[in-house]
């Protein structure tokens, strides 16, 4: 079929088609550790940008489950540079002291004019045993990580757009616009909603198949204050760790703003924070008589407590503000070609979840791709699981955000949709953790394709439960939402599936009692738990995890050790 990126008047192709393996488009995290990981065994990467670093990104907070997919896939791929990104120290150590610290998730819920309610607040403190993760300044990982690909052989082109994409039965060859043209196997496209892929073929979904409506302001700021600082709240009625130390939301009626500070970790010496405000366009249509930065001001002051964050504080680069962020796409596997993550559809940065699904897909794909390589087999098929997990992680964000977003505006709803999110977060880092460990141990592929093994591809716990709990869930939400249920009522049937599910964490104080808001776990907690699910528990996957993990760490011990 013709491309519909060819356009008159451009340089024509000189000289033969350079040939390659696999041609990555997109140089953002996602086609830079793929292009590393894919030059790392054997392969012949060319990795190309219609942009250059360093570069303005957001996607800059990480969680447990990202840094388990990473410990993956270094291990897997014997990538040791990926580890750079493995906890604080680890990346202020390899790419510079200029990135923060996510000890926590924490979330206080705002309505206009007034001052927040001090129990109308829920914080997830990471378990410190599991990771020490970051707040990633993302212009320079990205850079770090673009060099890491050249320096493993990878052809890079910064600057460079593809004219023209023009697949056969053996492969694409890829055209740009200053003429020169690449021969490749297999196409990545990583470049993001703006996917040459996606357009050549008509991939995206009009309309959108998500339920959920977000738009967003976003930019860097220099002088936020601490909201430790400037909160009215008593001591007694804070949680117990700083919110400086994490990621802050702050809610409001379909949406939020979210602070994250690069300046919270000792060492670190870039005063900046990132700073965004994502709302519902059907409940704040976007202003064609306000700048983006107007608009945000706006915001800032129907909401007090938030005001004085911002007080003497100033941007330093411009805004950017989006229309709506959820796009989807008929597909995102075809013959000898992949969208890639957010080139595939995208739902909103809430729960930050786009990284950890990202490189979710990086291990899947390339997994599949060096196996063809070995094989000489490209065929659609031994691809399909990459198409049904993007789906998938799409698909239960999409549940969860949504059901997020109704219940903002109502605090028990609230407090009962951050307890489905944040209760199976932990036992889906063991699980990543536990594949991961068996692998090192005795180099048996197999403990990492047991991942892919289930029925439910894209929720961080693929266990039939929590998916009955998650869909419960997003459906009362929308029936609080339509007014065919109240907000006690919808909060009532979540409490209710949380209260009765075997495999939920009572250790943390997710179960039976509401007032517990704050999840701190200590490591002598997280050691609880362990106990709990590996001789309790009924939920026969997250037992065997549980055991697996407990004899583990019984071996480091032995051998003088650090378990986990």
């Amino acid at each position: 079929m013709p491309s519909k990126l060819k356009e008159p008047g451009r340089p024509a192709p000189s000289g033969p088609p350079r040939p390659c393996d696999v041609l990555i488009l997109g140089s953002g995290l996602a086609g830079t550790v793929s292009a590393a990981i894919l030059a790392r065994q054997g392969a012949e990467v060319v990795l190309v940008d219609a942009a250059q670093h360093p570069r303005f990104a957001i996607g800059e907070s990480m969680t447990p489950q990202l840094v388990e997919w990473l410990h993956i896939l270094k291990s897997r791929f014997d990538v040791p540079e990926i580890g750079h990104l493995l906890d604080t120290r680890a990346v202020h150590r390899n790419l510079g002291p200029r990135h923060g610290r996510k000890q926590s998730f924490g979330f206080i819920r705002h309505e206009p004019g007034a001052e927040p309610d001090p129990e109308e607040a829920t914080m997830f403190v990471i378990p410190r045993i599991l990771t020490q993760a970051s707040h990633l300044y993302r212009q320079d990982t990205d850079q770090h990580f673009f060099n890491i690909a050249a320096r493993y052989g990878c052809v890079t082109r910064q600057n460079w757009r593809a004219r023209d994409l023009d697949f056969d039965a053996d492969g694409v060859t890829v055209t740009g616009q200053n003429g020169e043209v690449f021969r490749a196997r297999y196409l990545i496209d990583a470049s993001g909603f703006r996917s040459p892929l996606a357009e050549k073929f008509g991939l995206r979904e009009d309309p959108c198949r998500f339920k959920h409506h977000s738009r967003s302001l976003f930019t860097h700021y220099v002088g936020v204050k601490p909201f430790d600082e400037v909160s009215h709240h008593p001591r007694s009625l804070r949680p117990p760790a700083s919110w400086h130390a994490g990621t802050l939301h702050h809610m409001i009626e379909r949406g939020w703003f979210w602070i994250i500070p690069f300046d919270n970790v000792k060492g670190s010496t870039n005063p900046l924070c990132s700073v965004g405000l994502t709302i519902d366009p059907r409940r704040y249509p976007k202003p064609r008589d306000l700048t983006p930065e107007e608009e945000f001001d706006s915001f800032l002051e129907r909401y007090p407590a938030v005001r004085r964050q911002f007080a003497g504080a100033r941007r330093v680069r411009e805004w950017v503000s989006t229309e709506r962020l959820q796009y989807s796409s008929k597909r995102s596997i075809g013959h000898r070609w992949c969208l890639m993550s957010h080139a595939a559809g995208f739902i909103d940065p809430l729960f930050s979840r786009g990284l950890s699904n990202t490189f979710e897909v990086v291990y899947s794909l390339c997994t599949r791709i060096v196996a063809a390589l070995r094989d000489d087999d490209w065929s659609e098929e031994r691809f399909g699981y990459v198409e049904e997990l993007e789906r998938g992680l799409l698909r239960r964000n999409d549940e969860l955000v949504n059901s997020s977003f109704i219940a903002f505006e109502h605090f028990r709803l609230w407090n009962a949709v951050f307890r489905v999110w944040a209760g199976w977060l932990t036992p889906g880092a063991m699980r990543l953790y536990d594949a991961r460990a068996r692998y090192e141990a005795d180099g048996d592929e197999r403990h990492l394709t047991r991942l892919e093994t289930v029925d439910h591809p894209g929720l961080w716990w693929p266990e039939p439960e929590f998916k009955n709990v998650l869909e419960l869930t997003a459906e009362v939400c929308e029936k609080y939402e339509s007014g065919t249920m109240t907000g006690d009522e919808a909060a009532d049937a979540v409490f209710a599936a949380l209260d009765g599910s075997e495999s939920l964490n009572p250790v943390f104080g997710f179960k039976d009692d509401e007032s517990t808001r704050f999840v701190y776990p200590s490591t002598a907690t997280v050691a609880r738990f362990v106990h709990w699910a590996a001789r309790t528990c009924t939920d026969t996957e997250l037992r065997d995890v549980s055991r697996s993990l407990a004899a583990g760490a019984a071996r480091s011990l032995l051998k003088g050790r650090k378990p986990l």
